[in-house]
């Protein structure tokens, strides 16, 4: 494994007024391991912990409690061997956006400890490897988000790690930039690469990550496959809006097809095995108890249910 976390916890005093502080637990004792050569995902709604558990990983926090090893090294006794084998591309970049994108490069890579040859050409490289070769000597300030975010990700590929940190990596662009970025983080894994990311996007866990893990309140609430996790909620979810939720569920709740509901914002989700064929006797028991239906969807069974069952609240509106 490229990281074991054991019981990591994360705790950080806040100033709440008038001198008085507080403890906030960010994170609740988390244990994860990374194999080699994986996409693994840490997803959540902001606050949830993700980057303050990733900042762990990365050594650029220590932990309240709970030890974790990167790459085979201890993250607190051995922080500086764990340096040398990570990449990091956090939220806001790290990239100078009045200086041109070679300029941030060839820094990152003579902090690497790279001679300034050796620096320009690993630019020259991840330039090409990028598609930014024609607008490196443009401020990046110019550059769109989707360019930005590839210079990021140069600048964290520099040093050849075998395992990069991503936080929230495509937070903020467009879907086809989203998407280009998703193929890039595919083609690290594919090279060998290990990928740690962060996100609160559904469909970025479901569609990018070998396994990943669903965090709430500073602790891992899921883990396993997307698939895996899809599977623990029933196959379909039908979405109803009622005017009488609770008699709709008690009612529902007594039919032998229905795996279980859920009330959430005014809506009502019955989980149920082959929606399409049991469908027409859920509306018929509906209309045997008298209650009119306002709306009603079929659909399969994602992440977002997954979140739902384990936290009770949706991770769409969680975020």
């Amino acid at each position: 494994m490229i990281i074991e976390a054991h019981d990591l916890r994360k705790t950080f005093t806040a100033r709440r007024g008038r001198g008085r502080t507080e403890e906030v637990e960010a994170v609740r004792g988390i244990d994860l391991s990374v194999g080699e050569g994986e996409i693994f995902a840490c997803l959540g709604p902001n606050g949830a912990g993700k980057t303050t558990t990733v900042r762990m990983l990365a050594t650029f926090t220590v932990p309240t409690s709970g030890t974790a090893r990167v790459a085979g090294f201890d993250v607190v006794k051995e922080a500086a061997k764990v340096r040398e084998k990570i990449g990091y591309v956090g939220q806001a970049g790290g990239i100078d956006d009045n200086a041109p994108g070679r300029e941030s490069l060839v820094m990152a890579a003579r902090i690497a400890g790279f001679s300034r040859a050796q620096a320009l050409g690993r630019a020259d490289e991840l330039m090409a490897a990028f598609s930014l070769t024609e607008i490196a000597d443009r401020p990046v300030k110019t550059l769109s988000g989707g360019q930005k975010r590839r210079f990021s990700l140069a600048i964290g590929l520099v040093n050849r790690p075998p395992l990069v940190f991503l936080d929230e990596p495509t937070t903020g662009l467009d879907p086809q930039n989203r998407a280009n970025l998703w193929d890039e983080i595919r083609a690290l894994r594919d090279q060998g690469t290990s990928v740690l990311l962060t996100t609160h996007y559904l469909d970025e866990a479901d569609a990018l990550c070998d396994r990943l893990v669903i965090v709430d309140h500073g602790r891992i609430v899921a883990e396993g496959t997307a698939a895996e996790l899809k599977k623990e909620v029933a196959g379909d979810v039908v979405t109803l809006r009622l005017d009488d939720l609770a008699a709709a569920r008690g009612l529902l709740d007594a039919e032998p097809y229905i795996k279980e509901t859920q009330e959430e914002g005014g809506s009502l989700r019955a989980y149920l095995d082959d929606g399409e064929h049991n469908l027409p006797a859920l509306l018929r028991a509906l209309e045997a108890g008298g209650l009119a239906i306002r709306s009603i969807s079929l659909d399969r069974a994602t992440l977002d249910d997954v979140f739902l069952k384990h936290t009770g609240r949706s991770l769409r509106d969680a975020a």
